[in-house]
Formats: structure tokens, C-alpha cells, sequence
């Protein structure tokens, strides 16, 4: 286990954004709207031809039939299905009123469902989806097309559905095995269940398999979660994401129904993250950053080893930079050096769509400098190093007089060994790797003016 000091952790275990985007979301501003998203989007339509990026795809299912109390997503917890039918009509427009503006037949290389419950929809709809999209846009036979699949609504006949619409890798929700800590989140689900849909969706071939997991959740300890890290292993998915719990009950209701009292303190979650780490790489996954673990053969470790590694906010992906076409309630996108968010709820979801507005609640456009310190964060967080030459070839930029008081922050790290600094660059070491969050937040210059950080989870 890599040894971490009490002082390290109480002087690096704070609050911090995971960098899914830089700028983070909650510097998105309501000036920038619907008519400055569908400018970037006619931006792309016209560099369609020459130079622009991959494209992928997002869609949000908000629904849920059953509430699960660590989850800060945006969702509606209902048993009424018949909610589904409309979203997919609304779904229809949004598409519709995208592809008017950046055109149809774009080449899709990614698409992913998420939520909330993308098996709310029930078949007959996931068909219906998956036929919009085709319809507007062209799907790579080579690309990444996955869903969220919440193991308690699938069955092996789903399972085959899923396949056959085209899905080619599925992510478990899983958390934790252990019953009480499933009773004590309202998520009980037997592993029997898991392992017997995993060795199904292997039968059917699907091409990667992810297994979601959360640490520090009530009633865990290090011990009950080497457990379930034993059965992880013992399951080998292809993925896995091992997320730490953030516990910010005064901004998400569900998390009320957590007792303080059960939650894992700072050394015992350190602990579990750490044991995690050893316990997958041990069992021949690779450590892909942060939260993300892959078998070597998987294509998010050969991207790591490429240097292709990129993030965006599903996470780690394997393109090194793309443009995110986002649909549905509060989903958030990226086009050319722009950030939109959806309106967050269903009434101005479909209101927006019923005057024929983009439902775009607020978003970003980058400045100069934004971009050049978006790429100093991603490739801390993709790589754990930074080499000052391509940065100042990219950005006609002196690196280390760019970063003057950066620098001296960077030397502070690599006094407490979090890294190591040469005259062509740094390198986060394996123990800094604990605490990358925080090595990334040096280059955010909005936290560097704004202390008020408690928006954000603890980074361990």
C-alpha cells in the first residue's frame, strides 16, 4: 500500500472539482444561451468537411423506478412508464432541431446512454431511439455505442435486445456488494444476479463491459470493500469506475436519508481507495487515472499507452478530443471552444421545445486562456505529466512564465513527493496520483480567486 501521512492527507484531502471540463460546469453562466450554442453548432456544420473534431453523442433518460440515496444525478424517480413515450417524442424535436443546424449525417464514433435508468425505456422505445439516430446521424461501424444498465431491470432477453439495436458495451451499476451497505443506499441487488448478466452479456458479445463502484459509502469499511473487491476481480469486466462517495446532503435530498454517523471517515476511505488501486493492478487491471481501471486489452489502456487519453464528462474516454452533441434534460455538451447545459427539469424541458427553442439553460465560451490551461488540466489528469515544449509551441506561450506562481506551487508538491519536476516538464508520482485532483487544481485560476469551494467533493 503507498504510504500517505496524516498531514498530507489534511493538507491535500480537500474539496475539489473532478475536471470532466475545464472550465467546471458551475462557471457556466445564463448569458450564454440558445443562440450561442446553435452558433457553434453552425461553426462545425461548416468545418464539417476540413477540420473538425470526432463527434460524439449523449443522451439523458432522467428516469428512475426506485430511489437510490447516494445519487447527486438528476433524475425522476417514478413507476409511471408512460412518462418514458413522451420524453422519447421530446427527444425526437431536440434531435431534429440539432441536426437542422449542424447538419444531418454526421459521422457518430461514440454514443452513450446515461441517467437516471436508460432501461426506463422499455425495448420497443430503446428501438425507436436508436432509429432516430440513424436517421440523423451516421454511426461508425467502428464506434462505441453504450448504456447504463441498472442490473435489477435487465434480463437475458434484454440483454439480446440491447445487442441486436446495436449497443456494443454495457456499464453495471453495482457500488458495492455487500448487503448492508446496499440496505443502508436502497439498492439491494444480489452479486448472483450481476455475475449471471455479465457472463450473458460476454455470450453475446458485447465488446466491453463496465462495472460502476462507489467508496466511502455508509456502513463500509476497509475490510467489507475488499470483499467486494475480491468479487470484482472475480467477475474481470473490462472496466472499472471507482468513484468516491460525496456527501453533500445540504444540495441533494436523497443524501438526507444517509446517517453522518455510518460514513467512512478520511484515513478509512484512503484506505479503500488504496487497497482498491493495489487490488485491481494486482489483478492485472491498469491504473487509467483517477477513477478509472482497464484490462490491458481494453481500448481506454491502449489509448493510455497512445497518449490518446482524453476526459469529458462520462469521464475518461479514448478520444483525445471531440465534440459532445448533449440531448435531454440537464445534459451538458461541448462544441468547438463551447460548454451548453440543458434546462434541468421537464417543464422547461419541454416547454423550450414547444416554442421551438433549444432547451440550452446556460453554457461557456472559452477564452484564450481557458483554453491553454484546459490543456495543462487534461493532461495532468490523462497523463499525470506535463512537458513545457508542446505547450509553448501549441500556445505561443514561456510555460514557466506563464505559470510563475504555479511553478512555485509545483515546487511545494514535489517537496511533499506528489511529484517531480525536470526543465522539460513534471511527472506525477505514484503516491501524487492519490491526490491528482489537486495537482490539476493549481492551473484552475477561478479557484485560485474564489475560496468558497465546498461545491465540489473532497478529492479523497
Amino acid at each position: 500500500m503507498t504510504a500517505v501521512t496524516p498531514e498530507l492527507l489534511s493538507r491535500f484531502d480537500i474539496p475539489g472539482p473532478r475536471y470532466t471540463s475545464f472550465p467546471t460546469a458551475d462557471r457556466f453562466v445564463e448569458a450564454f444561451g440558445a443562440d450561442d450554442y446553435i452558433l457553434a453548432l453552425q461553426q462545425r456544420k461548416a468545418h464539417t468537411t476540413a477540420r473538425a473534431l470526432p463527434l460524439s453523442v449523449y443522451v439523458h433518460v432522467p428516469f428512475c423506478e426506485s430511489l437510490c440515496y447516494y445519487c447527486a444525478c438528476n433524475k425522476i424517480v417514478t413507476k409511471h412508464h408512460e412518462k418514458a413515450a413522451q420524453y422519447l417524442d421530446y427527444l425526437k424535436r431536440e434531435v431534429a432541431m440539432h441536426t437542422a443546424h449542424c447538419g444531418k449525417g454526421q459521422v457518430v464514433s461514440q454514443l452513450h446512454l446515461g441517467g437516471g435508468t436508460p432501461t426506463f425505456f422499455n425495448d420497443d422505445e430503446l428501438r425507436e431511439l436508436m432509429a432516430l439516430m440513424r436517421e440523423h446521424f451516421k454511426l461508425d461501424p467502428a464506434g462505441e455505442y453504450s448504456i447504463e444498465v441498472d442490473p435489477r431491470t435487465v434480463s437475458n432477453e434484454r440483454l439480446l435486445a440491447l445487442k441486436d439495436m446495436g449497443f456494443n458495451r454495457l456499464s453495471f451499476g453495482v457500488q458495492d456488494f455487500d448487503p448492508d451497505v446496499q440496505k443502508a443506499v436502497h439498492r439491494e441487488q444480489p452479486a448472483e444476479q450481476v455475475f449471471a448478466l455479465v457472463e450473458k452479456a460476454r455470450e453475446l458479445g458485447f465488446v466491453s463491459i463496465n462495472v460502476d463502484l462507489i467508496y466511502g459509502l455508509p456502513k463500509q469499511t476497509p475490510t467489507s470493500f475488499a470483499r467486494t473487491l475480491e468479487q470484482v476481480n472475480a467477475l474481470r469486466p473490462d472496466r472499472i469506475a471507482l468513484y468516491a462517495y460525496a456527501h453533500l446532503p445540504e444540495r441533494f435530498k436523497p443524501q438526507r436519508r444517509i446517517e453522518s454517523a455510518d460514513l467512512p471517515m478520511g484515513q478509512d476511505k484512503l484506505n479503500m481507495l488504496s487497497g482498491a488501486i493495489d487490488a485491481f493492478m494486482d489483478a492485472g487491471y491498469v491504473y487509467v487515472g483517477m477513477d478509472h481501471f482497464a484490462l490491458p486489452t481494453d481500448s481506454l489502456a491502449i489509448a493510455k499507452r497512445q497518449g490518446r487519453l482524453h476526459r469529458n464528462f462520462q469521464g475518461y474516454s479514448t478520444q483525445p478530443d471531440c465534440d459532445l452533441i448533449a440531448l435531454g434534460v440537464s445534459a451538458i455538451g461541448k462544441v468547438g471552444a463551447t460548454y451548453s447545459q440543458n434546462v434541468k427539469t421537464l417543464d422547461e424541458y419541454y416547454d423550450a421545445l414547444d416554442a421551438s427553442l433549444l432547451p440550452v439553460q446556460r453554457g461557456l465560451a472559452l477564452s484564450r486562456d481557458d483554453l491553454v490551461r484546459r490543456a495543462v488540466i487534461m493532461a495532468v489528469m490523462c497523463q499525470g505529466a506535463v512537458q513545457y515544449e508542446p505547450m509553448e509551441q501549441a500556445w505561443l506561450i514561456n510555460f514557466r512564465e506563464y505559470f510563475a506562481p504555479e511553478m512555485k506551487a509545483l515546487h511545494e508538491m514535489e517537496n511533499n513527493g506528489l511529484l517531480t519536476m525536470s526543465d522539460d516538464g513534471f511527472q506525477v508520482t505514484a503516491l501524487g496520483w492519490f491526490f491528482v485532483r489537486g495537482v490539476a487544481m493549481l492551473f484552475d485560476r477561478y479557484l485560485q480567486a474564489d475560496r468558497n469551494r465546498a461545491r465540489f467533493s473532497r478529492i479523497i
